[in-house]
């Protein structure tokens, strides 16, 4: 851009943030609590490049609490940012700091931060011993990062999102640039968002229905000062989960790296991803931003109203700390609720996204003491939205400072990722005692949680494992975290996993205990998709990935978190089970009911819709079951509750134990003719049978041997 002598007028206080208009550009930006609010425009994204500053000192530039300007002759690709003038008062909640380059809270792309040195951030003097009390007179513009001037113009080519119902969907959480980075992806793209359109025919392979991205929201990756004390490299921000900036997608994630082609190649990702019949779902961070604590950086919300933007403590110097990372977002303070909604519509409207996961939700329903509000207003804002109807909408229900809502997090329509199935799945499969009932209770529904406020039990987002912890291989390979390399001395990550390595910690050769591992790893995925509830399966699982026993990798940009496609080939086998059960789980209303069980006959077959048996063929007496073996009959006949279409009959029997065991099939079953469908205790491809038509099915009668450690499932017409 060539400085030249705009005409600027005082534009329009609405929209916030940098609207491209017929003949130039708009800016809008809040503060309450500015003295005066200055506007910067960057000639190139270069440090250093030259830039010029416009002031809105005059009161046409302000209407209420909002600063703005109209300026001519702009366009798409405009760099800028603000500064900000004002009390620097920290004990009163005021951080005001003009010599502080700011970045707009709505931007909807920044130029590239991967080398930017938040130590140039800084309110305070890092060399004065008053700490944050001192103020910084350093300039810092030149070096810092700016906001682009976006365009939202795109060839959308007819899409909309997809909006596929709950119960319907299987989610697939996976990591942007971990997804294709590895050298064995085989992409053009690696690391990118075009990257994940190179895989979309594996996705569609694998049968899922959306794609949980961890966060793709702008943070910056080099914020962290260890290193890796096995490596000697320095650790980075891998997850994502440090917001810089609510709007704007992700640059290093892109493979055009010019200003605001992100934005594009989002689009286009999303776009492409539809086509195939996939959904996009984004793991959103409104809980807490980049900026920390009081010793944490200046680069947009502190220093344009510290107070408005996050929660103080009683000595308005300090920060409520709920997300565990320094700071925790206002969210329930009007002007901040106005941003998160403003946010999500424009990752609707115009980014086609078809939901969100709200990390550490529960601080969305924090007052500005931080007390849980009964009825928050932003949590039940986003679950009437008329916008938002149709959008999925998943609550991870806690927080760092001791909040735990699953099953009852408030709001009204929200799903919520269950810990509790988490938990009890695993404990069964691992044979701890007396686990059944909690065990059946997870299968079905978890109606303990849902049933009670009117939600069903697609409302439960099902997982045995997700980006946070094990994964899927390692659950079944390590009794404890191997956290070495996060340079916290093993001291991070949870140490309740409910894991077991079946003989040996970590790989080995023998083939015994990969057999077993293998085995495990299949019941915990055939479990998963035959749940009542929606299943979400971590990326990766599908092939057995490995993170060495690391079990919160958040920091790891490296092989430790990368997919290694190589194990695609080497573990086939595992690979064609999930996609089959994935598969059988998509023909079958049986499992995606809209309804919670009720245990009595349907409306055209006395049997119930759900009946539990002992491996003897008997009534299950749950008060004098110890083991870990039993067996459901689910009635597939066509009812009021399943509605869709008549299903199968299934007998499925569980052995979580170590011996085998003869199941005998209840009487009243008895007379149908029963094939067998899964086998777990089975090699590849005996483990399961592909659907063909006509396809020959082996019959089973009166009885079935199950292998200790596996689940046989059986299905017989209506």
């Amino acid at each position: 851009m060539a400085f030249k002598n705009y005409k600027i007028t005082a534009g329009s206080s609405m929209p916030l943030g940098a609207t491209v208009t017929n003949n130039g550009v708009n800016f809008s930006v809040f503060s309450r609590h500015a003295k005066s609010v200055h506007l910067i425009l960057f000639e190139n994204e270069l440090p250093n490049s030259k830039y010029i500053m416009i002031s809105f000192g005059d009161k046409k530039h302000r209407t209420g609490d909002l600063w703005h300007c109209h300026i001519e002759g702009l366009k798409s690709g405009t760099l800028y940012a603000y500064k900000a003038d004002g009390l620097y008062h920290p004990e009163h909640g005021f951080r005001f700091n003009v010599n502080l380059t700011l970045l707009d809270p709505y931007a909807k792309a920044i130029t590239d931060i991967s080398n930017w040195d938040f130590s140039q951030a800084l309110a305070y003097n890092l060399n004065d011993t008053r700490g944050d009390l001192s103020y910084n007179y350093n300039e810092n513009t030149s070096n810092s990062p700016r906001c682009v001037v976006v365009d939202d113009k795109f060839d959308w080519q007819g899409d909309q999102p997809l909006n596929y119902p709950l119960r319907f969907s299987i989610i697939y959480e996976t990591h942007v640039r971990g997804f294709t980075i590895h050298k064995s992806s085989g992409v053009k793209n690696p690391g990118t968002y075009r990257g994940i359109i190179e895989k979309i025919p594996y996705f569609k392979e694998l049968g899922i229905t959306s794609i949980e991205l961890l966060p793709i929201h702008e943070f910056f990756e080099n914020e962290f000062s260890r290193f890796n004390p096995r490596t000697g490299k320095k650790l980075k921000n891998y997850w994502g989960y440090s917001t810089v900036s609510f709007f704007a997608p992700k640059k290093s994630y892109a493979s055009d790296q010019k200003p605001g082609a992100q934005v594009y190649e989002f689009k286009e990702m999303v776009r492409e991803l539809h086509k195939a019949g996939i959904e996009v779902i984004l793991d959103v961070v409104f809980n807490h931003t980049a900026e920390g604590n009081e010793m944490g950086p200046t680069y947009s919300f502190k220093g344009l109203d510290n107070q408005i933007y996050y929660t103080l403590n009683e000595n308005r110097r300090f920060y409520q700390n709920y997300s565990g990372c320094g700071n925790t977002v206002n969210c329930n303070n009007s002007v901040v609720r106005n941003l998160i909604i403003d946010c999500l519509h424009y990752w609707v409207i115009e980014m086609h996204v078809d939901g969100f996961r709200f990390d550490l939700a529960s601080i969305l329903g924090r007052d500005k003491t931080g007390k849980l509000m009964e009825n928050p207003p932003v949590l039940e804002l986003i679950a009437e939205d008329p916008i938002l109807r149709n959008t999925k909408i998943i609550a991870e229900a806690w927080d760092a400072g001791g909040a735990y809502q699953v099953g009852s997090f408030p709001g009204g329509r929200w799903a919520e990722w269950n810990d509790r199935y988490r938990d009890d799945i695993r404990k069964y499969w691992r044979n701890d005692k007396s686990q059944i009932r909690s065990f059946a209770t997870r299968l079905s529904g978890s109606a303990d949680l849902y049933l009670r406020d009117g939600r069903k039990p697609f409302h439960s987002i099902n997982f045995i494992v997700s980006h946070d912890g094990f994964t899927l291989k390692d659950l079944v390979s390590y009794n404890q975290k191997h956290n070495d390399e996060n340079g916290e001395n093993n001291r991070d990550g949870d140490n309740n996993n409910n894991s077991y390595n079946y003989g040996f910690e970590g790989e080995t050769t023998n083939a015994s205990i990969e057999m077993s591992r293998e085995r495990q790893i299949k019941n915990f995925l055939c479990t998963l998709m035959i749940s009542q509830g929606t299943p979400m399966i971590l990326g990766g699982d599908e092939f057995a990935r490995t993170q060495q026993g690391n079990n919160n990798a958040y920091c790891q940009d490296n092989e430790i978190s990368w997919y290694d496609w190589s194990l695609l080939k080497k573990n086939a086998g595992i690979f064609r089970f999930v996609k089959e059960i994935i598969a059988f789980r998509k023909r079958h209303p049986s499992f995606m009911r809209p309804e919670f069980y009720t245990g009595i006959g349907g409306k055209y077959n006395e049997l119930p819709d759900i009946s539990w048996f002992d491996e003897n063929g008997n009534q299950l007496n749950w008060g004098e079951k110890e083991n870990s073996v039993f067996s459901l009959h689910m009635n597939g006949t066509k009812s009021d509750i399943l509605a869709d279409r008549d299903d199968c009959n299934f007998f499925i029997m569980f052995n979580a134990g170590l011996k085998e065991i003869r199941f005998t099939l209840p009487k009243n079953t008895i007379s149908k003719i029963w094939s067998r469908i899964v086998d777990t205790s089975l090699p590849s491809p005996e483990d399961i049978i592909s659907y063909k038509k006509n396809s020959t099915l082996p019959e089973i009668h009166a009885s079935y041997l199950v292998k200790p450690r596996s689940l046989v499932i059986l299905a017989s017409k209506v």
